[in-house]
């Protein structure tokens, strides 16, 4: 018997001994490979790390972009798209532009802003109306060769998937306090203006201030709930003008029509100034 349990201790004792080296060589070949991936291995650390770093706003894997021209031109890493509603279809693109990029328009468009204007859906001239009483301006063609400008229109013309000739001049607005646009659709009624580029199919509306109190984006066509809209509660989605986040929506629909559910207007100013930057995307090439 005690030749027996001699035996099976001794076998026990093997066993053991065979799974703590078995382990040690599962260990260093982790190590290895983990080396061979370099710093970005996604180890259980790194992961917990990187979730941490999100809700902070940290925008994960930006190193590996840190040489690539075009990702820091997209801002590949810092733009958060969330879709807000498929018909109308519209995303809010958070972190959209940077700071620098905001205040540039800005600086640009403030000596030059002047009474803003509707289409007038007989002659396709702007004229003047109690529908929209902000002040704007729109860059002219020189302005559209600037880096900064380019840098925009070409994140513009990515995420809305149109290419940069199908877009319009940038138009950058000022809503001062009680100042508002009445719902409307940017896609034409007449004739005129579908002469240059055809019709308008998608809107990126980029905010340029912060500190707004009122002055959503607003769409009573959108959603089945009830939202803000400069101090009042209503029926539909708005997005609140936040400095660097931009609404990417589409005027027609997957149809190729027009979609009357693309209805929007900019809520009332109660408090600061809204500035906000807009690009209309045509069908054709507009240059």
């Amino acid at each position: 018997m005690a030749v027996a349990m001699r035996i099976v201790f001794g076998l026990l004792t093997f066993v053991t001994i065979g799974m703590i080296i078995g382990a040690l060589f599962q260990l260093a070949f982790i190590h290895r490979l983990e080396d061979s991936y370099g710093s970005e291995f996604p180890t259980w650390q790194r992961i917990h790390r990187s979730q941490i770093d999100s809700y902070i706003g940290f925008p994960r894997g930006i190193q590996r972009w840190s040489d690539d021209k075009d990702a820091e031109i997209l801002r590949l890493g810092y733009v958060k798209p969330e879709v807000i509603s498929w018909s109308p279809r519209i995303i809010v693109l958070h972190n959209f532009l940077s700071m620098e990029e905001c205040n540039y328009l800005r600086a640009i468009a403030l000596p030059r802003l002047a009474t803003s204007t509707v289409v007038d859906t007989k002659t396709g001239k702007g004229i003047k109306s109690n529908v929209r009483t902000s002040s704007g301006m729109f860059l002219n063609p020189d302005e559209r060769t600037y880096p900064m400008i380019q840098a925009i229109e070409k994140r513009i013309s990515v995420y809305a998937q149109i290419p940069i000739e199908n877009g319009e001049l940038i138009q950058v607005l000022r809503y001062e306090k009680s100042q508002f646009y009445k719902p409307h659709h940017d896609y034409f009624s007449d004739t005129f203006n579908l002469k240059r580029g055809g019709q308008r199919i998608a809107t990126v509306l980029m905010y340029l201030s912060e500190d707004v109190v009122g002055g959503e984006t607003y769409f009573p066509m959108a959603g089945t709930g009830e939202c803000s809209c400069g101090g009042k509660t209503v029926k539909g989605l708005s997005v609140k003008p936040i400095k660097g986040d931009a609404i990417l929506f589409w005027s027609m629909g997957l149809d190729g029509e027009s979609d009357p559910n693309s209805l929007h207007g900019g809520c009332e100013v109660l408090g600061g100034e809204k500035w906000s930057a807009t690009k209309w995307m045509r069908q054709r090439a507009t240059r």
